[in-house]
């Protein structure tokens, strides 16, 4: 199994800390606006037009988004700084950056609202301004220094974990200042960016562009295993296609697959129902990332699915979830996942923004409404469970029936924020500080388990993967009397 070091695991206990009376007191005093706001309406009406309640200019509270509305639609600024109105692109660098506000709803007095990328998503205040600000209009600025503070301006705004990865912003920043020179061109800016983000560890923070014609990307933190994976022959593809091969192949004859692949599920030994997620989303063949329709097709493929699988396991002696191998995805899914196993509603996390000046929102987890199990769960995680798989993790661990097996999740909780860069590159960070109910943060930690169990051992990936399977489906205790399936 991966060892932790002394020093590393002190570290954790002291990060992983919750927080104090006065900070949960100063919590308590913040802003929650999503109490008193009106209903979700859209911001484009069914014949194309904007609402005329939400035309003008807004600045967030957070996240550095200027937007300004008019009868055709929406135009959106970066501030900080300075401001400027992103290159326009024909394609977008990542999902993040295809993503748009499509949805707001008023708060009292008609100065502040909340916008949200799909219904129920991230509440994101903006305040009403008189007009654009006039350095909104002007020519922006793409020389390398201008776009190195740019680049500087975003990280120190946003970015919420330089405590718990150093050096600090302060450190960072002056390296970067001492790489700028006159006449740099772009791949030696290019550079000097990619040296300051050096050891973030945090895949959710990466820098993407062209540079003199070539794509390239900047990320860190993938953890042990990927990298280790990778670094083998067939690398990664090999290694996934072997473990599903093995999965399907040890669940015999009970073995499912839907999602495209992405979900599978079976019986062990007549008694365990086994489940392996490998991603919070991508289930269906749409490419209209974040539209309602997307959201609509995706959650109706993932609860079809899960309808098939806890059918399945509906007299069973208990089920293991296994999100050892889950690379993230929809937040949505990571909460509808654990809400097949809950008998009550309950706090699964909260989220924060910073510099938003909110209080951290709680995202409550209600019973599905379809298939539900109601005994023992085992869910197991590794290095490899990042993002949206340890928001599902962090939900379950609220749950009294679940135990977490296996290894250390990732450490990289927030969504990314994107944030285009004067020039067209693309950075995305972490801005939003998720949190357990009691208000512990596990950013860079990561989750670690209730039973401690190697799920990827470096001399065997895949057959060790089922022999942790198998390990786990032996602590699942036996009943005699099989349980009846919730409604």
């Amino acid at each position: 199994m991966i060892r932790v070091p002394a020093a590393a695991l002190l570290a954790a206990t002291c990060l992983s800390a919750p927080l104090s009376a006065q900070a949960h007191a100063a919590q308590s005093q913040a802003a929650r606006p999503w109490e008193e706001a009106g209903p979700v309406q859209s911001i484009v009406r069914s014949n194309g037009s904007t609402d005329p309640a939400v035309r003008g200019i807004w600045r967030s509270r957070g996240y550095g988004w200027l937007l300004e509305i008019d009868e055709a639609g929406v135009t959106r600024y970066q501030e900080g700084t300075t401001c400027y109105r992103p290159p326009l692109a024909q394609n977008a660098q990542s999902e993040m950056d295809s993503a748009r506000y499509r949805y707001f709803r008023a708060l009292p007095g008609g100065q502040a609202a909340i916008f949200q990328l799909l219904e129920g998503d991230t509440n994101v205040v903006f305040d009403r301004l008189p007009a654009l600000p006039p350095a909104c209009s002007a020519p922006t600025d793409r020389k390398p220094g201008a776009v190195a503070t740019a680049f500087l301006d975003h990280f120190e705004r946003h970015y919420a974990f330089f405590d718990r990865r150093p050096p600090g912003f302060a450190a960072r920043r002056a390296a970067l200042r001492a790489k700028m020179h006159p006449g740099m061109d772009e791949a030696q800016l290019w550079d000097a960016l990619a040296a300051f983000m050096e050891g973030l560890s945090d895949s959710h923070t990466k820098l993407l562009g062209e540079v003199d014609g070539q794509r390239r990307r900047v990320q860190d933190g993938q953890g042990e295993t990927l990298p280790r994976i990778r670094a083998r022959e067939g690398g990664e593809p090999a290694w996934l296609g072997a473990l599903i091969e093995q999965t399907t192949a040890k669940l015999g004859e009970s073995a499912r697959t839907a999602g495209g692949g992405r979900i599978v599920w079976g019986v062990i030994d007549g008694r365990v129902g086994y489940l392996q997620v490998f991603v919070m989303g991508g289930f269906t063949e749409r490419n209209d990332f974040a539209t309602p329709q997307w959201a609509e097709a995706e959650m109706a493929a993932f609860n079809d699915a899960l309808d098939q699988a806890l059918a399945d396991f509906a007299r069973l002696d208990g089920v293991i979830v296994d999100l050892s191998n889950n690379r993230g995805g929809w937040d949505q899914i990571a909460k509808a996942l654990p809400a097949r196993f809950l008998d009550s509603a309950q706090t699964g996390f909260t989220t924060r923004a910073r510099g938003s000046g909110l209080a951290p929102f709680p995202h409550t987890i209600t019973p599905a409404t379809g298939a539900r199990f109601a005994g023992p769960v085992y869910v197991m995680t590794s290095d490899v469970t990042v993002s949206g798989g340890e928001l599902a993790t962090l939900a379950f661990r609220q749950n009294p029936r679940v135990t977490q097996v296996g290894t250390r999740t990732r450490g990289a909780f927030s969504t990314p924020l994107a944030k285009p860069l004067p020039n067209g590159w693309l950075l995305e960070l972490a801005n939003e500080t998720f949190a357990a109910p009691d208000g512990t943060v596990y950013e860079e930690t990561g989750l670690a388990p209730e039973i401690e169990l190697e799920i990827y051992p470096e001399e065997a990936p895949v057959a060790g993967h089922w022999n942790a399977v198998e390990a786990v489906a032996a602590m699942v205790p036996r009943t005699r009397e099989r349980r009846a399936q919730p409604r």
